[in-house]
């Protein structure tokens, strides 16, 4: 079966750094990373695996994934002082070279933060070329999101009605759903529910959204 291509495959993202997977990938991850967390990151650890673990320093994949928990974009010329700007910013970090098991892809990093307030949050994701990322687990959750849509993940409480309320909300407001999925965690009372939709949700109806009571947690996740 042919695959149809488009120029960002073939000449690759805007970016700093010399490779598409192991810089503006990284940087990816890292902005991506810094966003789930929801709040100022203070201290984080990134678990490096396989081909990121052994060349992050010749591929600017330590300064690109710093870059990004500071929210730099890929082609940010800050990434360069990603270092120097994250200890101006208090943010302290630290590389660890590990082994997170044959199941994922070369270029996987799980990126531990502790957040301003003292709670912590946790991705994994990897790198998977062209600048493209895939991200396979948040705060313990199995997830699989790749950027080709927006996307919102949303903690909500177990109880009859509460999923229907949602989607019900969302096709009220027009917003048409691409794929969703569910995963409720054993002895969890609440159930997590991952929303591609075509659109991108406007900050007015995640409002709404956040007002429901039974809604612990909103992630909104950018199409890339």
């Amino acid at each position: 079966m042919a695959k149809d291509y488009s120029v960002f495959d073939i000449v690759g993202p805007n970016m700093i750094g010399p490779s598409s997977s192991h810089t503006a990938g990284a940087a990816r991850l890292g902005k991506t990373a810094s966003k789930i967390a929801g709040k100022p990151v203070k201290e984080v650890k990134f678990l490096l695996h396989g081909s990121f673990a052994e060349t992050y320093k010749g591929h600017g994949t330590d300064k690109a994934i710093v870059g990004g928990i500071l929210g730099f974009q890929p082609d940010d010329a800050r990434i360069k002082d990603s270092f120097e700007l994250a200890q101006q910013a208090g943010v302290k970090f630290e590389f660890i070279k590990t082994d997170l098991g044959d199941s994922v892809h070369p270029n996987t990093v799980k990126i531990e933060m502790v957040l301003e307030d003292g709670s912590k949050s946790t991705v994994m994701g990897a790198s998977i070329g062209g600048g493209n990322i895939k991200l396979t687990e948040m705060d313990g959750l199995a997830i699989d999101f790749n950027g080709a849509r927006s996307a919102v993940v949303i903690e909500i409480k177990d109880i009859p009605g509460a999923v229907s309320f949602v989607t019900g909300l969302l096709a009220h407001n027009n917003k048409d759903i691409a794929t969703m999925s569910t995963n409720k965690p054993a002895r969890s009372e609440y159930t997590f529910v991952t929303i591609e939709t075509v659109d991108e949700l406007e900050e007015s109806l995640i409002d709404q959204l956040r007002k429901f009571e039974v809604i612990a947690k909103i992630v909104v996740l950018d199409k890339f």
